[in-house]
């Protein structure tokens, strides 16, 4: 692993405008998550949204070949799932939309679940578990411990529900690049040694099966769904790890409401 950035205020100020804006996004497009609406049409509303009324770059677009401004990942697709005008919502449906935002050369990243009408009483506890197992990670952050204890936390909280976490995909660094040290497992694993200090930025993004944790990849090269076909979910945000804790950049209005996490998470 390579050294790990740690952010001046000058960048964390760039970056606070550019996970802003990413929020927005995923505030802006929920009132079109209906039944009909095909996943392309979220994305195109998303694009546009982000071009013309944020002056910003969808970062997903183009990024290895990616071919949309979002990922929309559906029922038992995992992550990276492709926008298409084949794919209408219907009801009962869980998606997450994941959204990058490049603002000023800052990125910022996050993503979370949407329910097409009422879900199921599984889906709708697998979608609970998801987002507390996120809250779990955040509420585990501060300097001085060990990388590894957020994936740790997660996972321990996780199976405990008689859920499973998905072991392929992580968190990561983000900064003036979509991708960089340090990858956060969202398992116990090894973390080469990596102590969390003032000032470094990534983010934590749980993917969580309702049944097993093996996933396969889709002949797109992109989409990725549970091997038992089980429904998966994921929340992520990013963060910035402070003196006390960690402030969480791309929380949204409603969480804040809601009082589970705050903006300034004191975790010593």
């Amino acid at each position: 692993m390579s050294k790990i950035p740690l952010r001046t205020e000058e960048e964390i100020e760039k970056l606070r405008v550019a996970c802003k804006l990413a929020s927005d996004v995923l505030v802006m497009i929920e009132p079109y998550v209906k039944e009909g609406v095909s996943t392309a049409e979220l994305d195109r509303i998303c694009h546009e949204y982000i071009v013309n009324e944020q002056q910003a770059i969808p970062a997903c677009l183009n990024y290895h070949g990616f071919p949309n401004a979002t990922c929309i990942s559906l029922n038992e697709v995992v992550c990276h799932g492709i926008p298409s005008a084949d794919r209408k919502l219907k009801k009962g449906d869980i998606l997450n939309i994941d959204v990058t935002v490049i603002k000023d050369g800052y990125y910022g990243d996050n993503s979370k679940m949407y329910v097409v009408g009422e879900p199921s009483i599984r889906d709708k506890r697998l979608i609970d578990v998801t987002l507390e197992s996120l809250y779990i990670g955040l509420r585990t952050v501060k300097p001085g411990i060990r990388l590894k204890e957020i994936g740790k936390t997660i996972q321990q909280y996780v199976e405990k529900q008689g859920f499973s976490v998905v072991r392929e995909y992580c968190g990561h660094g983000i900064g003036t690049e979509f991708h960089c040290d340090p990858q956060v497992l969202h398992y116990n694993s090894d973390d080469g040694g990596v102590v969390l200090q003032e000032g470094m930025v990534f983010t934590i993004e749980p993917m969580v099966n309702a049944g097993k944790k093996e996933i396969r990849n889709m002949p797109d090269g992109w989409t990725v769904k549970t091997k038992d076909r089980s429904h998966s979910a994921q929340f992520e945000h990013q963060i910035v790890v402070t003196k006390e804790g960690c402030e969480v950049m791309t929380i949204r209005d409603e969480e804040i409401a809601e009082g589970r996490i705050s903006r300034i998470m004191k975790n010593v």
